[in-house]
C-alpha cells in the first residue's frame, strides 16, 4: 500500500484518470507515495486499486456535474489538490481547481495549450519561434494554405495527442488526403475531449526534443531535463523512442531556455509539470507544442532514472501548492524504445530471452500487444499498435543507443499477414 514518504501533508489528492497501466502505473505509484490518492474515472479502473484511498467513477465530460460532485468529495475529505497526467483531463483539472478555490493554474492558459491554433496564435503574438499555421475547414481551404505556405507542409488535428493524425503532405492530393486523416484520426479516446478542427503548417526540418519544465510561480520557469526523441519515417511523426541525458548539453543553451521560458509565461502558465515539444531547425530552436501536463511514453520515468528529479511528485506537490524538489540525485542517462509490427495483421509470437531480462542495465521490458491481437504496421499504426518497449540505463546517450539496439537484436516479433482479396464486400 501506500507511504506517505517524507510529505507533511497527507491529505488527499484527486487525480483525474488513471490511464492504461503500462505507460502510467510509474506516474500513479510515485505519486501515491506521497499522497493519499481519491481517483476520479470514468470507469472503475483495473490495476490502480493498489495505490488508492478512494475511487469515485463519474462522467468526466459534464463539468457542471463534476464541480458539484467534486465540491462534495471536497467538503468530506479536504482535498490538497487536484491533478492529472492525463491529456483528456488537463483542462477539466484546472477548470476544478479554479471553482473549488485550489492551487492550479489559470483555465484559459491550459486550454490554450489544448488548442494548437490558439497556441500559434499566442506564440506569434510574442514573437516566439514557431511553425507558420493556418487553422482550415475543407479540403479546399487546406489546399490554398499549403500553396502559400509552400510545400512540404504537415497537416495535423487541432487538438488531438499521439501524433495522430499528424502527417507530412509534398503535394495537392497528399493535402487532400492529409485533411481528411486529421479530420477523422484520433487515439487512446482523446476526440471527445477535443476541439474539431485541422491545420496546415509550415514544415520545420531539424531533430525533435522535449523540455521537460517545471513552472514554480509566474516567470519561473525550470528545465530539469531534455528529451532526445526518436521519431519514425515520415510522412508520419511517430515517436519510436526517447532518450534523456542529464549531462545533455541543451540543458546549457540559452536559446532552449528563452525560447521554452518565453512560450510559457505568453501561455500564462503560473505553476505545473509540462512537456514541450521543440525542433531544432537550421533558424533554431522553434515550439511545436506545449502540453500541460508531464510527458507520456515514460518520459518522467526516464528522467527520474537519469537525473533521479520525481516529475510525478513535482507535478503533485505543485498541485497541492507546495514546492516540488528539483534538485538532481543522479547524472546517468535512460532511454525507451518502442517496438511497433513489421506487418500488418495478427501477432503470432512474441518472445525475448531470459538472459537479456536478467541484464542489470534493463529496467523494464513490456509486452503491450499479445498472440491473437490483430496490429496495423507502420505508416497506418498508432501507438494502439505497438508491440513491446523497453527501458536501458546506461552512462550516456552512446551507451544507452548500444543497449537499446541490443535488446531490439534479441526480441522476436512476428506477424501474420492479412490475405489480401478482391472480392467484393457487400
Amino acid at each position: 500500500m501506500r507511504s506517505t514518504g517524507n510529505s507533511a501533508d497527507v491529505r488527499p489528492l484527486l487525480l483525474l484518470g488513471a490511464g492504461a497501466r503500462p505507460y502510467r502505473e510509474h506516474l500513479l505509484q510515485r505519486i501515491a507515495a506521497v499522497h493519499p490518492v481519491v481517483l476520479l474515472g470514468s470507469a472503475p479502473s483495473t490495476w490502480a486499486g493498489p495505490y488508492l484511498h478512494r475511487e469515485v467513477t463519474a462522467d468526466l465530460t459534464d463539468t457542471e456535474a463534476l464541480t458539484v460532485a467534486v465540491k462534495q468529495i471536497h467538503e468530506e475529505t479536504a482535498l490538497a489538490g487536484i491533478c492529472t497526467y492525463m491529456e483528456h483531463y488537463v483542462e477539466l483539472a484546472a477548470q476544478l481547481a479554479a471553482r473549488i478555490g485550489l492551487p492550479g493554474t489559470p483555465p484559459a492558459s491550459v486550454t490554450a495549450c489544448r488548442d494548437k491554433a490558439r497556441t500559434r496564435q499566442v506564440l506569434a503574438e510574442h514573437g516566439i519561434a514557431s511553425a507558420a499555421s493556418h487553422l482550415v475547414a475543407d479540403e479546399d481551404a487546406a489546399l490554398q494554405a499549403a500553396r502559400s505556405l509552400g510545400y512540404p507542409v504537415v497537416v495535423k488535428p487541432r487538438a488531438m495527442g499521439g501524433s495522430a493524425g499528424v502527417v507530412r503532405a509534398d503535394t495537392d492530393d497528399e493535402v487532400r488526403a492529409a485533411f481528411r486523416r486529421a479530420s477523422s484520426e484520433t487515439v487512446l479516446g482523446l476526440d471527445a475531449f477535443a476541439v474539431p478542427g485541422v491545420l496546415v503548417e509550415e514544415y520545420l526540418a531539424g531533430d525533435e526534443i522535449s523540455a521537460e519544465a517545471v513552472v514554480l510561480g509566474p516567470g519561473d520557469v525550470r528545465i530539469v531535463a531534455i528529451t532526445r526523441k526518436r521519431l519514425g519515417a515520415e510522412p508520419r511523426f511517430q515517436e519510436v523512442g526517447h532518450l534523456v541525458d542529464a549531462a545533455d548539453p541543451l540543458l546549457e543553451d540559452a536559446t532552449v531556455t528563452h525560447t521554452v521560458t518565453s512560450a510559457v509565461q505568453a501561455l500564462g502558465i503560473e505553476r505545473g509539470v509540462l512537456h514541450i515539444e521543440l525542433r531544432l531547425t537550421a533558424r533554431g530552436p522553434a515550439l511545436i507544442e506545449v502540453n500541460a501536463r508531464p510527458g507520456g511514453d515514460l518520459i518522467p520515468h526516464l528522467v527520474r532514472l537519469a537525473t533521479g528529479v520525481e516529475l510525478a511528485q513535482a507535478a503533485a506537490a505543485l498541485a497541492t501548492g507546495a514546492v516540488p524538489n528539483l534538485v538532481p540525485t543522479r547524472r546517468r542517462a535512460a532511454a525507451v524504445q518502442f517496438l511497433y509490427p513489421p506487418d500488418t495483421g495478427v501477432v503470432t509470437h512474441l518472445s525475448a530471452p531470459a538472459e537479456v531480462r536478467s541484464v542489470r542495465w534493463l529496467d523494464r521490458l513490456v509486452w503491450t500487444r499479445h498472440p491473437g491481437d490483430r496490429v496495423a504496421a507502420p505508416p497506418h499504426a498508432s501507438i494502439d499498435d505497438r508491440l513491446a518497449h523497453w527501458v536501458v540505463t546506461g552512462a550516456d546517450r552512446v551507451q544507452c543507443d548500444s543497449r537499446v539496439a541490443h535488446v531490439l537484436s534479441q526480441v522476436n516479433a512476428r506477424v501474420s499477414s492479412l490475405p489480401h482479396t478482391t472480392a467484393c464486400a457487400g
